[in-house]
């Protein structure tokens, strides 16, 4: 696309001397020229109406980040001192103040900072971990000024009022704002409070794409439509292979489509199809604050901590660090597995002893079942369960997984298995035959969190990208466990577990053993 581009001489008089007002036509009609290029005539948004979900979401966390911190910071504080107890100053000849008027200052100071750290940005709200993140950040970085403050003004600040109010404070606000979520979770699971979505790219790069966000409604993207190279013109309706997804434009009428579809959001899929100039065009042509660019790498299972943008010479380069199994990260999960493994062992004690009473007195055999399993780099162990079939039901697998036409595959599971005692089911459903494993993590052949253990038969099935699970210690729970559990394909299991290897962290640990104990009071009807 040619720009046309005048110099005017330094030496012409004032009079004829370009203004700024003009440089600014030109510059406008430099963009609508672009999207002139895009779309033929230039779609006109002044009577398009601003999507509002975000902003109306935003308000509703402000009032209730607001009412958090009044609750908190003034119920420690007459909890701790009372009502109108004085500040205590290291320098008598100041004034002092009430610890109300600290209160007030410091949920004041508490929103401008959840303000200032982006914690209500639509980017960051419902969806990973972000919005946390900057929750957190922005809390201890608060109370941290407050601290130096106080050192500096020489304000004796009580120790147990900030020693409560920070953690109490922090919980509580993490706490409303995973409330939040789940109700923003819901309204996009039926379509609503979500970013409508056109997808532009190569017809493989924009299904996949496309198959893959109708997986997680929650990640807020729903996509509405798909502009595909070399369309040809069609009077009937054409979707993208195997999905609804309709295709309602070309390259060349991105932004046509962008206005019929009514999405706000422009995914670029492949960018073989568009050069950078067509992407520079492209992001011109989008009305500013209401439509937004997304391009979209070819990094797939990759986390977030593993990426870095670097911009270089004018390009947005992605760094990706090579996946790091040892080290500190390594003790830090091997000591998180003992401190784990011994307290709940030690609290569900009880519940043990009931449990292997109930496998004893309700079928012939041992309490216990123990299973060679493939643990760490190929490794075997002998792997501990409450039983929960009939003795010798090991035998019966090949015949029945050769009935149900799954021997081939790694996942050796059995439907409505008919090897299962009167209380195995309850015991499976429940995943309470789990619970002797806790011995295996103490002595080390497991972890809490990992990819689930398999047999040596079902690893001899592995492809070369399948062994990578054996590059940590199986767990007790796992990605694939709490994203699905059985209902889940081979394929898709191994793609979680092959995401968990490379981008396993302490904090992602918590986070599925919590979402194990949700699945594990509330199992559904997809547990064994």
């Amino acid at each position: 696309m040619a720009f046309e581009h005048r110099v005017t001489s330094q030496t012409a008089p004032p009079s004829t001397r370009p203004t700024r007002a003009p440089r600014i036509a030109t510059a406008a009609k430099t963009a609508q020229a672009a999207r002139a290029a895009l779309t033929g005539p230039i779609p006109d948004f002044s009577q398009a109406p601003a999507p509002d979900w975000h902003r109306a979401y935003a308000m509703r966390v402000v009032l209730t980040d607001f009412l958090v911190l009044i609750w908190v910071v003034f119920g420690v504080q007459i909890a701790w001192l009372g009502f109108s107890t004085p500040v205590n100053f290291s320098n008598a000849t100041m004034t002092t103040l009430s610890y109300s008027t600290i209160s007030v200052v410091t949920i004041f100071a508490w929103m401008l900072t959840l303000r200032l750290y982006g914690t209500r940005e639509s980017r960051v709200l419902g969806t990973g971990t972000a919005e946390y993140k900057a929750i957190t950040d922005g809390t201890l970085r608060l109370f941290g000024m407050i601290a130096i403050i106080a050192f500096l003004v020489k304000i004796d600040l009580a120790r147990g009022y900030i020693l409560i109010a920070l953690p109490l404070g922090l919980a509580v606000l993490l706490f409303s704002r995973w409330i939040w979520r789940q109700w923003l979770g819901a309204e996009r699971r039926m379509g609503r409070c979500s970013s409508q979505v056109l997808l532009v790219g190569s017809q493989a790069s924009a299904t996949h794409l496309a198959r893959e966000l109708g997986k997680q409604p929650e990640s807020g993207y729903r996509v509405v439509g798909a502009c595909i190279p070399g369309t040809a013109p069609s009077k009937t309706a054409q979707n993208l292979p195997d999905t609804d997804i309709p295709v309602i434009g070309t390259l060349d009428t991105i932004l046509v489509a962008l206005t019929k579809s009514g999405a706000d959001t422009v995914i670029i899929t492949s960018a073989d199809e568009l050069p950078p100039e067509r992407v520079r065009e492209l992001s011109w042509g989008l009305e500013p604050g209401r439509q937004h660019l997304v391009v979209a790498p070819s990094l797939t299972d990759i986390g977030g901590p593993r990426i870095h943008t670097r911009p270089v010479a004018g390009f947005p380069l992605i760094h990706v660090e090579t996946p790091s199994f040892d080290g500190g990260k390594r003790f830090a999960k091997r000591a998180f597995d003992i401190v784990g493994s011994g307290l709940l062992l030690l609290i569900l004690s009880p519940a043990l002893i009931v449990l292997a009473s109930l496998v004893a007195l309700t079928s012939v055999g041992p309490v216990f079942y123990r299973q060679e399993r493939v643990g760490l780099n190929g490794q075997l162990f002998h792997m501990l369960k409450f039983r929960t079939m009939r003795v010798n039901a090991d035998d019966q697998l090949a015949a029945l997984l050769k009935e149900q036409g799954t021997a081939d595959r790694p996942l050796f599971k059995v439907r409505n298995d008919p090897r299962l005692t009167r209380v195995g089911g309850a015991l499976r459903k429940y995943s309470l035959d789990e619970f002797p494993q806790l011995i295996n993590v103490l002595k080390g052949d497991m972890s809490l969190v990992g990819p689930r253990p398999q047999r040596e038969g079902e690893v001899n099935l592995y492809d070369s990208a399948a062994h990578r699970r054996l590059f940590v210690k199986p767990g007790m729970s796992g990605l694939w466990q709490v994203s699905g559990r059985s209902n889940l394909s081979w394929e898709d299991s191994i793609r979680l577990d092959l995401y968990y290897v490379e981008n396993w962290s302490l904090t992602g640990d918590i986070v599925i053993l919590w979402r194990t104990m949700r699945a594990v009071v509330a199992p559904g009807g997809d547990a064994v």
